[in-house]
């Protein structure tokens, strides 16, 4: 397949990148500043584009069988762009005729209880509240999008470099945690739930989790 990645210099964009090159797809990082991503394999190539703009989204990703965003607020963005980004984007992938999407989204919006999500918890960590709120959001504005075959992927509540194991667990719209009550999954791992869902799809339209 043609796979095109927004956010593909960040931690989970890498690792979704290099999953998909592994899996013998060949692959176009989005970026903004071409000339200062090095591209180090013969299926990986690199396109100029801004996620806010949908004619630059256009010319990106076409000809592409799907793409993703990783897109995190770094730099000083505000998280406000995570949700900003769903017109342009939906509009670019349209105009280029683009149906599957991959969107990395946040744990905040996944249910600790019936109707509770991890962000209203009161024990939730005041400096990561913003972006959950925001990520949240993005998803709610997803869930009005029908032009396009969207699926919004969450990582558990902890997710940082670690191993690739291929072991773990999926959900849909509750908090994966251990047997001690953990809730941690590797941004390895993630990529390869990322690319299983890419190569069969199982959540069209819908929010999924994965867990260990």
């Amino acid at each position: 397949m043609k796979i095109a990645v927004f956010g593909a210099a960040g931690r989970i964009g890498s690792r979704i990148i290099t999953e998909a090159l592994n899996r013998g797809h060949d692959v176009t990082a989005v970026v903004r500043k071409p000339e200062t991503y090095i591209v180090i394999h013969e299926h990986l190539k690199v396109a100029k584009g801004d996620i806010f703009e949908s004619q630059s989204i256009e010319g990106a990703v076409f000809d592409h069988d799907a793409v993703v965003s990783a897109y995190s607020p770094t730099g000083g963005a505000a998280p406000s762009t995570l949700f900003e980004l769903v017109l342009p984007l939906t509009a670019g992938l349209k105009q280029a005729g683009v149906k599957r999407l991959l969107v990395v989204g946040g744990a905040g919006s996944l249910e600790v209880a019936p109707g509770i999500q991890v962000v209203d918890t009161p024990n939730f960590p005041a400096e990561f509240k913003a972006v959950a709120l925001a990520h949240r959001d993005a998803l709610k504005a997803w869930q009005k999008v029908d032009e396009i075959d969207w699926t919004y992927a969450s990582p558990s509540a902890f997710i940082e470099p670690g191993a690739r194991t291929g072991k773990f667990r999926t959900g849909t719209t509750q908090l994966l945690t251990d047997e001690q009550g953990n809730s941690k999954i590797s941004m390895e791992d993630f990529a390869i739930a990322i690319l299983d869902e890419i190569e069969n799809p199982q959540f069209i339209k819908q929010q999924f989790t994965v867990g260990y």
